[in-house]
């Protein structure tokens, strides 16, 4: 489980160092892939196959549903971390996430985000994100 959250800069050949607490979760190899809000998402092996698996199953006949899929393996990459524990992020990945050099890295239960920290601060400054009224959707949900 990934839990936390990390800043770490960029450098110029667009890399970004994982912080140490999930390097271990995510393996040898793991994909990224654009995610919601403007930032990328990172699924170990595992995870990604689950996530794959449902995806797959949707309906090919739903036009939605063929964007969802389109959208998050047009945008995948298979990745691996260098011995110095860093993760190259392709250019139309970083392009996608605004990334340049300052990066914020969290821990999101069974994947990991990657946002540029000046989204970061706009999504948590968002006033239409209010968590006692997402709290009490959630309690809807059964949570």
């Amino acid at each position: 489980m990934f839990i936390g959250e990390y800043q770490h800069t960029i450098d110029n050949k667009g890399r970004l160092i994982m912080p140490s607490k999930f390097r271990e979760g995510l393996g040898p190899n793991f994909i990224m892939t654009k995610g919601l809000d403007n930032c990328l998402f990172v699924y170990p092996m595992e995870e990604w196959q689950i996530l794959e698996s449902k995806l797959r199953s949707l309906p090919l006949t739903n036009r939605d549903a063929r964007a969802f899929v389109r959208f998050f393996f047009a945008g995948a990459t298979e990745c691996i971390l260098d011995k110095q524990g860093r993760v190259l992020i392709p250019s139309n990945l970083r392009e996608h996430a605004r990334l340049d050099k300052e990066a914020i890295i969290i821990g999101v239960a069974a994947r990991i985000e990657i946002w540029s920290k000046e989204e970061w601060i706009l999504y948590n400054e968002d006033d239409s994100l209010s968590y006692d009224s997402i709290a009490e959707k959630m309690a809807d949900l059964g949570i």
